[in-house]
């Protein structure tokens, strides 16, 4: 029950659209701009640094605060890991969107932040290298995701948090299939800083 209860509430919070948000405070829709995506680097793209990085912080904040609420009340790495799971669907298929959403980068950060902040190290590192040499924010994104997993195995992170990170790695890789097909075509946007 108490599982049941941090997982909707989860949920709730991660279907909060903070980058359609900050764009509507600006007079625009995001989902009309760019490449229609809700996350920072479209927001970053359309409405500039400060507001792509607000995105940022927002949609991490959306994951790191129920995992670390969910360990402070009940310290069981397993239980916090589905409540960051809960917290990533609900960004990625926000009730308040009709169950779409962004693509999940920032808030799997938050989630990965609070439960094994090593991997995330480990995962950034790949993300930053890929980006700076060939820039693209999407590669890095895909790559990362795709480490997450490996790490929390080779941590010995528990069969939760592995199945967890699994899933949020498929979801984050297949919400980016139109980015991929692009990076195969040679058509992706580059990240300018």
């Amino acid at each position: 029950m108490i599982l049941a209860v941090a997982c909707v509430a989860a949920y709730l919070l991660g279907s909060i659209p903070t980058g359609l948000l900050l764009g509507k405070a600006y007079g625009i829709d995001v989902r009309r701009e760019g490449s229609g995506n809700i996350g920072a680097t479209n927001l970053y793209r359309t409405l500039g640094r400060r507001i792509g990085v607000l995105t940022l912080v927002g949609d991490c904040l959306k994951g790191l605060a129920p995992v670390l609420a969910a360990r402070y009340f009940a310290p069981s790495t397993d239980l916090a890991a589905w409540v960051g799971l809960a917290a990533f669907c609900g960004h990625v298929f926000s009730v308040f969107l009709r169950f779409k959403g962004g693509k999940g980068v920032a808030t799997a950060l938050g989630v990965f932040l609070a439960l094994s902040p090593l991997s995330v190290a480990i995962a950034l590192a790949v993300f930053l290298v890929l980006v700076l040499k060939w820039r693209y924010v999407s590669l890095g994104s895909v790559a990362a995701a795709a480490v997450m997993p490996i790490a929390v195995y080779v941590l010995r992170g528990s069969r939760a948090m592995l199945m967890v990170t699994a899933l949020v790695a498929v979801i984050v890789i297949i919400r980016h299939h139109a980015n991929i097909k692009r990076l195969v075509d040679g058509t992706e946007s580059k990240f300018k800083a």
